[in-house]
């Protein structure tokens, strides 16, 4: 079974492959998709994929994923990847200076796409901000966001593949995606 996943981040593209390990087989597009505005991730993918299909008209799965801070009242939100670009972790960090309550969640919309319309999926992890960056791996916020006592970004790779809010989002699309498969592709 072949899936492509669309998104210009190779480390997602990279993230949903060893997810999938060798159940699914994930081609990587890195199409340039109009980032549709909305406070909702579920419908930034949902329009995300629905623009894509529209131009590749193969069966395919964007993502969106929000980053979610209590103490800032939600934000970055939905915008994570611009204020990833415009301040980044040293920004946030400098955002949280003296800040007690540093949780914080990320939550991921999956969005599949094919010939019968679009479905959504949603997966979230709860955590905290750190006080300083922590770890090698991962990309984006994950030296900064903690699990437990450990960052996303100390974690390997595929151990966040299971865990992760993305792995959550991918868990419920491949529950519902196997169900569609004829007799003897499960």
């Amino acid at each position: 079974m072949k899936l492509t996943v669309v998104t210009s981040n190779a480390n997602k593209a990279a993230e949903v492959a060893a997810y999938f390990g060798d159940t699914i087989e994930v081609t990587h597009v890195a199409l340039d998709v109009p980032e549709h505005r909305s406070d909702d991730v579920a419908e930034i993918a949902q329009k995300k994929a629905g623009y894509a299909y529209q131009e590749l008209k193969t069966p395919l799965i964007v993502d969106d994923t929000g980053f979610f801070i209590d103490a800032l009242k939600g934000f970055p939100g939905p915008y994570a990847a611009f204020v990833q670009n415009a301040i980044g972790n040293a920004g946030i960090l400098k955002l949280m200076d003296g800040v007690t309550d540093r949780s914080a969640r990320f939550t991921t919309a999956i969005a599949y796409a094919d010939g019968s319309g679009i479905q959504t999926f949603s997966g979230t992890i709860e955590g905290r901000i750190t006080t300083t960056p922590r770890g090698r791996g991962g990309f984006g916020y994950d030296p900064i966001f903690e699990v437990g006592t450990t960052t996303l970004a100390e974690i390997p790779l595929a151990e966040k593949s299971r865990i992760s809010h993305r792995a959550r989002a991918l868990s419920a699309f491949h529950d519902w995606f196997v169900t569609r498969l004829p007799l003897g592709q499960q």
